[in-house]
């Protein structure tokens, strides 16, 4: 009964959510570790637009595999891809990472995360009361 209530399609979207945030704010601090570094090329994760088409393609709904020789669906092949951020300033040392950007892309990010952990958490309260 458990598997029913977290496999509905608003839980697995919040599921794929925040481990894209997650990504993203790893990235994000990977970039601020590395801002000294000569030729690091910040990296960047858009998990807006892989999140946009997995819902699109409905692809958050994973078939169950019961052999492991069964296919894999698109959602099981599909994850967040980190990717250098495009253009910025390279400086002397061809370092691109940008403390200001990396610093509104960590707070945006957070305030996201922070966003769909509520939503979860509100879920979860109205479910707790339903079952009273």
């Amino acid at each position: 009964m458990s598997d029913s209530l977290f496999s509905d399609i608003s839980s697995l979207t919040a599921k794929v959510a925040l481990d894209g945030l997650s990504l993203r704010q790893q990235a994000i601090s990977r970039n601020l570790a590395n801002v000294d570094t000569p030729g690091y090329k910040a990296e960047t994760v858009n998990f807006q637009e892989t999140l946009d088409r997995m819902i699109d393609k409905g692809d958050l709904l994973p078939l169950k595999i019961t052999d492991e020789d069964h296919l894999k669906t698109a959602a099981a092949e599909t994850g967040f891809a980190l990717k250098l951020r495009q253009g910025g300033s390279f400086r002397a040392d061809e370092n691109n990472v940008d403390i200001d950007v990396e610093m509104t892309d960590m707070s945006e990010a957070g305030v996201q995360y922070q966003a769909v952990s509520q939503a979860i958490s509100k879920k979860l309260m109205l479910l707790k009361t339903l079952a009273r």
